[in-house]
């Protein structure tokens, strides 16, 4: 009877379970929607406002605030909105602004305030103009795009620049002091079914805020024209802001340019008009994400997966039969047999009694083998998560948010994994356990926060807004020894009450000697670094460029893709490797497994380096380059790490299924 209620419950909760992913499958398909992003309908004449980042740039890679330079502040005072993690860690500093609109009204040149420009005011903006910066707007959490055309094709661009340089007699600075705005809107009515809206991709449905029925219009859209215009000082005389000004002749070939000079007046304006859009809310973030170069980036994706695919495939098809003939070859031997063609067959048999004896430096191996497994699982359950749009562009700071939070709680595998190995290298004695979970829990993160810690140091001496402030620095250091240390001490105690694993033969107390190699070991194991490095490298360039060129980076399907291609090749490597070690007889695989795939941060280095060289051959400064470099090791030593501890468990179960599958004296 018991039995009988158990089945009927489970099928009960089958049902139920599929009743629950219908009703959530439906709500996706009636709306779409941005997680961390809410439909915001405004009615006619609402006031808009727009919010400005920080000043970004690719020539030096040092974000600055918005009013470092001497533009209009609101007439309450400048505040900062409200910010996550992810965002002050990347440097984002989120301002109100002056800029107000009125929804689905149309203005011409209002005044916001003039600026008499000294001689420090003159120095800043020209500093900034010569180093490319950025200026970048925000409107209902839509960045502000440009437009600009090359040889008739339009090109998008988010933000706009400071100024810019023309070059002559006097070698001129100028700044683009009036702004031309367009919204796109989209007329919005709440029927009641649209008033559930999803806070994820349509898979976890809550009523929406606010009255039920409610319409208005939704921005889809957000863009901007620079000008600049020297306005005529006499007929401006003394407005208030929001005031009305003369006509704005926004013709750059006119003459009328403001120029940056000290004591100069520089008279700031903009416009804005509204334009209806077929655009509906869900789909207004699909200009961002289709840049140039998104044919190219899907094609070259899509031709990298499946020349991986294919190589991948043909290495496992080719070492199943080796090892499988090798096997099987042996077995079919008597033991008169076995002993005259040792040498002939294979060499892995003559190490059996070595196989398995625990590799120098045996407590650093299960350090970087628990933080890879750390970075691992952080890695992979991020890119998954964002790969079904939890992680979008439109929650700012999501993405190194959720990074850190995983990291951070995820201390209970690393520590479980450091110390069942530890363990395991020494046949079942567990002593020392907590000084390895202890080490575990600051190797990777104690060489990152030195990392970030002494680029913070180069930030704050140039006053950038990229610089953690000292209160967040608290805070990671209070999320590190109160979330990552206890969970990885925990993880390590059930490590060590975990029964370890058992070898399946017997080490010698006397190393066996290694026969002289033709070639040295090590530089197979560094080239065998290239195959990973293959899977990678196409998608590498564009979270590249997300990273230093200001891009938005938004195929992270395809990379959770490639994420598993790069486990599976990471896998294949080095397991290929350590046999081949195995087979000349060197039973030092350890090691060798670990860097056969970790080899691949090796090329991920050298790679950044072409990057700078080639790419970024525009940064410049001294700090700049300080922190491509320091971030670039941060990355590497983070990808080592990963597909090291990949490579090296799954070498430790194939040697242990190896041993396990004959039977040796």
């Amino acid at each position: 009877m018991a039995s009988a209620a158990a089945a009927a419950m489970r099928s009960y909760t089958l049902i139920a379970t599929i009743f629950l992913v219908y009703l959530h499958a439906r709500n996706a398909a009636l709306g779409f929607y941005l997680p961390g992003s809410y439909l915001h309908a405004y009615g006619e004449g609402s006031d808009l406002w727009v919010k400005v980042n920080s000043l970004t740039s690719i020539n030096t890679e040092l974000p600055y605030s918005y009013y470092s330079l001497p533009f209009c502040k609101p007439g309450d005072g400048v505040k900062k909105a409200g910010e996550n993690l992810g965002e002050l860690l990347s440097g984002d500093q989120i301002e109100n602004s002056p800029y107000r609109f009125h929804m689905n009204k149309n203005e011409s040149n209002i005044f916001i305030c003039s600026q008499m420009l000294t001689e420090k005011d003159v120095k800043h903006f020209k500093q900034r103009i010569d180093d490319l910066y950025q200026v970048n707007l925000i409107l209902d959490n839509l960045p502000a795009i440009r437009y600009t055309y090359v040889q008739g094709t339009p090109m998008r661009w988010t933000g706009y620049p400071v100024g810019f340089y023309v070059k002559s007699k006097d070698n001129e600075h100028f700044i683009y002091n009036h702004l031309k705005f367009k919204v796109l809107i989209h007329e919005y009515e709440d029927t009641g079914i649209g008033s559930v809206m999803g806070t994820g991709d349509g898979f976890d449905a809550i009523p929406s805020a606010g009255p039920k029925n409610m319409s208005g219009f939704v921005v889809v859209g957000f863009e901007v024209v620079p000008c600049s215009f020297q306005h005529d000082q006499a007929a401006v005389g003394k407005p208030k802001m929001y005031d009305s000004l003369p006509d704005v002749a926004c013709d750059m070939e006119s003459g009328r340019l403001q120029p940056i000079k000290k004591g100069e007046p520089v008279t700031f304006s903009y416009e804005v008009i509204f334009e209806k859009s077929d655009i509906r809310w869900p789909s207004r973030w699909d200009a961002y994400l289709k840049m140039g170069g998104a044919k190219v980036h899907w094609f070259s994706i899509l031709n990298s997966v499946m020349v991986i695919s294919f190589l991948a495939g043909i290495v496992f098809v080719i070492f199943l039969r080796t090892v499988r003939r090798d096997l099987t070859k042996y077995e079919e031997l008597d033991k008169e047999a076995q002993a005259q063609m040792n040498e002939e067959l294979s060499g892995w048999k003559l190490v059996v009694a070595d196989v398995f004896r625990a590799p120098p430096h045996s407590e650093l191996l299960c350090i970087m083998v628990g933080d890879g497994v750390q970075i691992t699982g952080m890695a992979v359950v991020t890119i998954f998560f964002a790969a079904f749009g939890f992680m979008s562009p439109a929650s700012r700071g999501m993405l190194l948010t959720g990074m850190v939070l995983l990291y951070l709680f995820l201390g209970i595998a690393a520590g479980y994994v450091a110390c069942r190995l530890w363990r395991t290298l020494k046949t079942g004695d567990s002593t020392g356990w907590r000084s390895i979970a202890w080490r575990v829990a600051c190797f990777f993160p104690g060489i990152a926060f030195t990392i970030l810690t002494l680029l913070n140091f180069l930030l704050w001496g140039s006053g950038s807004t990229g610089a953690i402030p000292i209160s967040l620095f608290f805070i990671l250091l209070a999320l590190w020894f109160c979330i990552s240390v206890p969970l990885t001490l925990f993880g390590g105690f059930l490590g060590v009450r975990a029964e370890h694993i058992q070898y399946p033969v017997r080490t010698n107390q006397i190393p066996r000697e290694i026969p002289s190699q033709k070639y040295p070991s090590w530089l197979l194991v560094l080239g065998a670094g290239t195959l990973p490095f293959g899977t990678l490298f196409i998608e590498l360039f564009f979270i590249m460029s997300s990273l230093w060129m200001g891009r938005v980076y938004y195929v992270f399907g395809f990379l959770f893709v490639v994420l598993i291609l790069l486990v599976i090749v990471c896998a294949e490597v080095s397991v290929v490797l350590t046999y081949m070690h195995l087979c000349v007889e060197d039973w030092r695989w350890w090691w060798k497994a670990f860097f056969s795939s970790g080899s691949v941060a090796l090329y991920v280095f050298l790679y950044s380096i072409n990057y700078m060289v080639f790419d970024l051959h525009i940064l410049s400064g001294t700090v700049s380059t300080l922190l491509y470099v320091g971030y670039s090791l941060l990355m590497v030593l983070a990808i080592l790490l990963s597909t090291g501890s990949v490579g090296f468990l799954t070498s430790l179960y194939f040697v242990h299924y190896l041993f396990s599958s004959v039977k040796l004296d």
